[in-house]
């Protein structure tokens, strides 16, 4: 078999040119080696002591996997490091969010930053790094031209991704083996032996031996066996360079680029298992828990290290961190003792600022510094967690920005997205008409019009709460109602029924109706499954079919706008909230034109409209079942309990109304922008 080396700087070609048969750019044998025992140990280091690191990828290790077989003494090599449990994929839901596989698990690991950032989103034979996030060897090159870079992978995707740096010459040995484990340990030796600065290797049979025979055959057990003695070939190797040389001071990282799932395979979902990847140190290194720990729960992942740790704590090993200004890493170093973590943002209910949040532990000596696009903007406490940054901008739009935090030595950045709105005022307009309304800051909720009830379905089971209402402005903040539909009485009955004096659905008066109210979801959109909750109903939702009126939340948080007659149907689909932030949903039906149309005001997806046609027998079936409005229930106070697969939960609302008119889309958008309650007008 034969492998491409590519080299791309002629001082670098002239250092392997001893150990490799060919250089700059050619093809060599697997067989042309030189063994590290043919070498007298006096000249082993060759001059070329210095501080060196090798980063070692092993795609397809599971960790419950890997600390059974460290367990069983199985994997001596990787037992002989600090082995601690991490996590890739970025958060769940946000902008980071990436596949938990190979490519972009690669990604991840050359750059430091996830999908959002470096632009690798699925498994191809040829992907590229986005330029916007340099990789670890580019990194490496800015700020030296000595220090000698490689990368040996067993995937030739994996090198196809490196491809620019290969070209502009940030790698200086770039080695494809095409598939072949052995080649790796074997170049991987030579480049070790011939001095080079930053090594990253990586092996591919424990995958292979995972989808082929999953993780319990012999064949798995076997691939992971064998791939920790070629690591442990690799260790030797610094061992006796460390041994001439005491001054040379070697960092050794071992790593996985993706968890497997129970069937050993790569899924890509993002689930706690696939989540889970494992760091291994031949040093002492304070961002890492301690060794053995056990596999962490999914909410626990993120106060983990991450892949994206490696990167900076590369750099800060070669001596060569960027500056808090120049900071683009989604992690931190983990040699630092303060260790910050789950920094997130999301957008304030003023719609005007970004909310910085994150954690700190360890040493909290120094002020908490907080950067927009490499600029400070605020210095904060030494054990500060919070920032909220007010956005100012020329028009309502999409904005991006680069946070970077900085707690002593700890840095990390984040891009965060904001849906610029304008400061704007309701429309005074929004009193007329207003049928029902209820700002939800006091329990029993009770109508400011007299017109309608809101009360539990069961009064046995009362799933409603009050909570802290973070919806509107600072100026209007009271209180929200949270209907939580897991709370139910003995037949199943749970969520709360909104019925009117006259309903404006059926009543023959009303020409048009528009129901509108602030809407959050849980964090991670739990009752948002393939089969749907019901946000309100009045209808027997087990189908859209059947006869009334529903808002439904399916899968990856979509909002579905629904009317039925028992035997045809109109939805307007495809609206997008944001898990567990508020978001202002309306619904407008037109019953003279024959028209619904559907609103979604998300503080991340931006204003979301559409419509769709309606026939007159739908608008003679919008009264559904004549038995009021449910809320985070149908019109049967029994959704939950009939489809057992659409999870019970919580789900918080505020500032309900009912208008018994056509609101206009300006008027609508005014409830949004101006984050104020419908009481500010006294209606």
């Amino acid at each position: 078999m034969k492998q491409r080396i590519k080299t791309h700087m002629a001082a670098g070609c002239l250092a392997v040119a001893s150990l490799l048969a060919g250089c700059g750019g050619g093809e060599t044998s697997a067989a042309a080696t030189v063994p590290g025992s043919e070498l007298a140990a006096s000249n082993l280091n060759q001059g070329l002591s210095s501080t060196k690191t090798l980063v070692v990828e092993i795609d397809g290790v599971d960790f419950e996997a890997l600390r059974e077989a460290i367990t069983q003494h199985r994997v001596p090599a990787l037992a002989s490091l600090q082995v601690a449990p991490a996590w890739t994929g970025g958060s769940n839901g946000t902008l980071s969010e990436q596949r938990v596989s190979g490519g972009p698990g690669w990604a991840s690991l050359v750059t430091g930053t996830w999908a959002n950032r470096h632009g690798v989103h699925w498994d191809t034979d040829d992907q590229r790094i986005n330029t916007k996030a340099p990789t670890v060897f580019a990194a490496v090159r800015a700020k030296s031209a000595e220090l000698k870079t490689a990368a040996v992978t067993s995937n030739s995707a994996y090198q196809s991704m490196l491809a620019t740096d290969i070209q502009t010459g940030a790698i200086d040995a770039a080695v494809d083996c095409a598939g072949a484990d052995e080649c790796v340990t074997e170049r991987t030796n030579q480049l070790l032996l011939a001095g080079y600065d930053l090594l990253v290797a990586q092996y591919s049979a424990p995958a292979a031996a995972a989808a082929n025979n999953g993780l319990r055959g012999g064949a798995y057990q076997k691939a992971l066996a064998d791939t920790s003695s070629a690591v442990g070939k690799l260790l030797a190797t610094i061992a006796r360079r460390t041994t001439n040389d005491p001054s040379e001071d070697w960092q050794v990282i071992i790593t996985t680029g993706y968890g497997l799932d129970a069937f050993g395979t790569a899924s890509g979902l993002q689930t706690a298992a696939n989540k889970t990847i494992f760091i291994a140190s031949n040093k002492p290194l304070d961002g890492l828990p301690a060794v053995g720990t056990d596999a962490p729960t999914e909410d626990k992942l993120q106060m983990l290290a991450a892949a994206t740790d490696i990167a900076p704590t590369v750099l800060r090993q070669l001596g060569i961190s960027p500056a808090p200004t120049e900071y683009g890493f989604n992690g931190m170093a983990l040699q630092s003792a303060t260790s910050l973590r789950s920094l997130t943002a999301t957008t304030g209910t003023d719609k005007t600022s970004i909310n910085l949040t994150w954690t700190l532990a360890g040493r909290k000596a120094q002020p908490v510094q907080v950067l927009r696009d490499g600029q400070l903007i605020a210095t904060l406490a030494v054990d500060a967690t919070a920032y909220s940054d007010a956005v100012q901008a020329a028009s309502d739009g999409t904005y991006v920005y680069r946070y970077t935090v900085v707690a002593g030595e700890a840095s990390v950045s984040l891009t965060a997205q904001i849906a610029y709105v304008k400061p704007a005022t309701l429309a005074p307009t929004l009193v007329n008409g207003l049928l029902n309304y209820y700002p939800l800051d006091a329990l029993p909720a009770v109508d400011v019009k007299v017109a309608s009830t809101l009360v539990p379905w069961a009064m046995d089971a009362n799933g409603g709460t009050l909570i802290t209402d973070d919806s509107f402005n600072a100026t209007y903040r009271t209180k929200a109602l949270r209907i939580d539909s897991a709370v139910k009485n003995s037949s199943g009955m749970a969520g709360y029924r909104l019925q009117q004096t006259n309903d404006v659905t059926t009543d023959p008066a009303a020409t048009a109706f528009t129901i509108g109210f602030w809407v959050r979801t849980d964090a991670t959109c739990s009752q948002g499954v393939s089969n749907g909750a019901t946000v309100i109903g009045n209808k027997n939702y087990t189908s859209g079919i059947n006869a009334g009126l529903a808002i439904g939340l399916f899968g990856s948080c979509e909002i579905r706008f629904n009317v039925g007659t028992g035997s045809a149907r109109a939805d307007s689909n495809g609206y997008g909230l944001s898990a567990g932030q508020w978001a202002y949903v309306a619904v407008v039906i037109d019953k003279a034109n024959l028209k619904m149309t559907g609103y979604v005001f998300d503080p991340v997806k931006g204003a979301q409209t559409g419509s769709v046609v309606l026939t007159a027998a739908l608008i003679g079936k919008l009264g559904g079942l004549n038995n009021g409005f449910g809320l985070n229930e149908d019109g049967t106070g029994l959704y939950y309990q009939r489809e057992t697969s659409s999870p019970r939960g919580a789900m918080d609302f505020n500032d309900f109304a009912i208008w018994s008119r056509e609101l206009t889309g300006d008027e609508l958008a005014s409830v949004y922008k101006a984050a104020q309650p419908l009481s500010s007008l006294n209606p």
